[in-house]
């Protein structure tokens, strides 16, 4: 019960604030070594189930990343997000989520749990990805390194959100306070689909 009142009461106070945006990314020229000639698809990931995700099937769609959790003020927004997937997918837009720990520990679930939680609540059918972390450092896992490198922002907060254009390039950053029926994250994703399809690399 306390930490579910902490977390409660965190939430509350970012959603009061406005704070919830984003944290500048560690850059360096290793960094920008490691990625200048990779995109989203080169790296590896394991959905919510353990098993390997090929994300170069997503090759030519817009594809936002969201780092979800569901014991946040912001857990509400998958409802928003599924609409979003759903509104959108015939269009070429794909949700990922991709539950995080790293704030307030509002995320301690299993993936069984995960999976069971956004069903019966919020009946997500967008793909969900194994729980990583966000935060740079030691564990960090590479879609978010390769993210905050490329955008040099990372995750403040749970449900941040990124737009990557059709050839695995991020594009735009969305602190926490945006909503999934934003204008501004609308437009973003309206704009990169709107695009010329590029020859995307591995």
């Amino acid at each position: 019960m306390i930490p579910t009142i902490r977390h409660a009461i965190v939430s509350a106070i970012l959603l009061a604030t406005g704070v919830a945006c984003a944290q500048t990314a560690p850059q360096s020229s290793e960094l920008t070594e490691k990625w200048k000639e990779k995109t989203m698809y080169s790296i590896s990931i394991k959905d919510i189930a353990g098993k390997p995700v090929d994300l170069a099937q997503y090759k030519g769609k817009v594809v936002v990343i969201v780092n979800v959790a569901s014991k946040c003020g912001y857990t509400p927004q998958y409802a928003g997000l599924q609409k979003l997937y759903d509104d959108m997918k015939s269009k070429g837009v794909v949700v990922i989520g991709i539950p995080s720990n790293d704030f307030g520990g509002q995320e301690p679930g299993s993936p069984e749990e995960i999976q069971s939680f956004c069903s019966k609540n919020y009946g997500v059918t967008f793909p969900l990805m194994e729980k990583s972390q966000t935060k740079a450092g030691a564990g960090q896992s590479e879609i978010y390194e390769f993210l905050g490198t490329r955008t040099g922002k990372l995750p403040a907060w749970n449900f941040s959100k990124y737009v990557i254009g059709k050839d695995g390039q991020p594009i735009d950053f969305f602190g926490s306070s945006i909503k999934p029926d934003s204008a501004e994250l609308k437009k973003s994703i309206e704009t990169a689909l709107a695009a010329a399809p590029l020859t995307a690399k591995p």
